[in-house]
């Protein structure tokens, strides 16, 4: 828990104004499920750097995203019955060609990881098998892992360096879903994180 106290208790490296903590995220998110948000706030400082999320725009566009995306912190799983999740059965562009793979890879995490491929791929990036094992992407700790190796891979950086949450948006959502929303959130998270 050394993450979820004081500001002044950042990762080695990381300066205490980057720092995320249960306060501060609660503070961006005050819905949010203990669990999840206590999830977030153990791992973030410590894995952060290695996705490039080492600069105050880039931290506030990824936990603009992550609250927007989680229904501000109060789920790691999409919601929706089997009738909507068979909307993704079928979908050879998320690799999903078997019967079920809709509901069995929906959307889970804090990015909402959807799709066989993409468990496939995010599993081996993270060292996971979670096309065999889909639900341990709703773990605080393996959805974090997963968030951070897709802002990198995704090159999410760059778009936060501009400070386009569009283009962010676009990077993690395939589109411009919940923009107002987003941008909301990430002018809060600038008024958390200074």
């Amino acid at each position: 828990m050394s993450m979820q106290g004081s500001s002044a208790t950042a990762a080695p490296g990381q300066s205490a104004a980057l720092s995320v903590t249960t306060e501060r995220l609660l503070r961006l998110a005050p819905v949010g499920r203990s669990a999840i948000v206590e999830g977030v706030a153990a791992g973030f400082d410590r894995s952060a750097a290695a996705a490039g999320i080492i600069t105050r725009v880039r931290l506030c566009h990824f936990l603009a995203q992550a609250a927007h995306e989680t229904d501000r912190f109060r789920t790691l799983e999409e919601y929706g019955g089997p009738a909507y999740f068979a909307r993704y059965d079928g979908r050879r562009d998320l690799g999903n060609t078997q019967a079920g793979d809709g509901a069995r890879y929906r959307g889970r995490g804090i990015f909402q990881l959807t799709g066989r491929a993409n468990y496939r791929r995010y599993g081996v990036l993270i060292g996971l098998d979670l096309e065999a094992a889909p639900e341990r992407a709703k773990e605080p700790a393996v959805s974090l892992a997963i968030a951070f190796a897709y802002w990198r891979d995704r090159g999410c950086n760059a778009a936060a360096d501009a400070d386009d949450i569009v283009a962010v948006t676009r990077l993690i959502n395939g589109g411009r879903n919940g923009l107002a929303q987003r941008a909301q959130l990430l002018a809060l998270a600038k008024t958390i994180w200074v």
